[in-house]
């Protein structure tokens, strides 16, 4: 004689539970997935140590638009003072003697020259700055005995947008900065953005070239594009997450406001 096997009742509660999991395994599979596009450099070996010789950095060159600072000093040194482009007040303020004074310093012209004291014009562009500093040195033992020149690019500057946290157009004073580090200026992305589709916008022999950037690979580091140039622009563009985010936070204003303004409507019926 067989007995009849025990009927399992569910608990109301618990077969309802039931119906959320398979809500939770999607979200679960969606958080590891969009984790997966975060980190940096995925593809490298976390494992052990890695070297590699640096074969990508290109020295920048001077170019049209750019401003030189030149400081000349030599056993003369009122005499040689006269290449320093140090505009004090009268009254004392040093506001001009500033990198955020535009008149400070030398602009090279669209013909690459600058105007220089007792030399005049003088070719500049397609030089780095240590050939320039060479080549005017070479040029001013003519009129001083040891002079020691010092060059630097006053206006070196690169733009960081979109999705990073401190959008800005940062003043560079290390003629050799990388992208990575220009994103760490910024506040480095937002967890948000798209790591691998960085766009860099590069103005170079009168075109403009829009060079994909991925993050994810560190590749990167060996790309020709890793090291920056004057007035590039680098852009981060956000992903569906941040919009979904903003538009969400739109609607429900708009349900709201809606909602108020019927709410208005009726009352103004009651007590007419």
């Amino acid at each position: 004689m067989k007995l009849p096997l025990p009927s399992i009742k569910l608990s109301k509660s618990l077969t309802s539970s039931f119906r959320y999991l398979p809500f939770l395994f999607i979200l679960l599979n969606f958080s590891c997935s969009s984790y997966k596009k975060v980190p940096y450099f995925k593809d490298l070996n976390r494992d052990s140590l890695i070297i590699e010789n640096v074969k990508n950095y290109v020295p920048i060159t001077v170019q049209p638009a750019d401003i030189l600072g030149i400081n000349v000093s030599s056993r003369n040194p009122e005499s040689s003072s006269v290449f320093n482009y140090n505009l004090n007040r009268v009254n004392g303020n040093m506001y001009d003697q500033s990198a955020d004074n535009p008149v400070t310093g030398y602009l090279v012209d669209y013909n690459g020259e600058i105007q220089l004291p007792l030399i005049g014009n003088f070719k500049v562009s397609g030089l780095t700055t240590s050939e320039l500093r060479k080549k005017l040195t070479e040029v001013l033992l003519t009129y001083y005995k040891d002079p020691v020149v010092n060059i630097r690019i006053l206006n070196f500057k690169v733009a960081v947008y979109g999705d990073v946290q401190r959008p800005d157009i940062y003043t560079l004073h290390n003629e050799r900065t990388t992208i990575t580090q220009a994103l760490t200026l910024a506040g480095d992305l937002n967890i948000t953005a798209m790591r691998n589709n960085i766009i860099l916008v590069r103005e170079q022999d009168g075109k403009r070239n829009f060079i994909p950037i991925d993050l994810t690979s560190k590749k990167l580091f060996e790309s020709p594009y890793y090291y920056l140039r004057n007035n590039d622009e680098i852009y981060v563009q956000p992903d569906r997450t941040k919009y979904a985010t903003v538009d969400r936070g739109f609607r429900i204003t708009t349900l709201a406001l809606s909602g108020l303004s019927i709410i208005a409507i009726v009352l103004s019926n009651l007590y007419r």
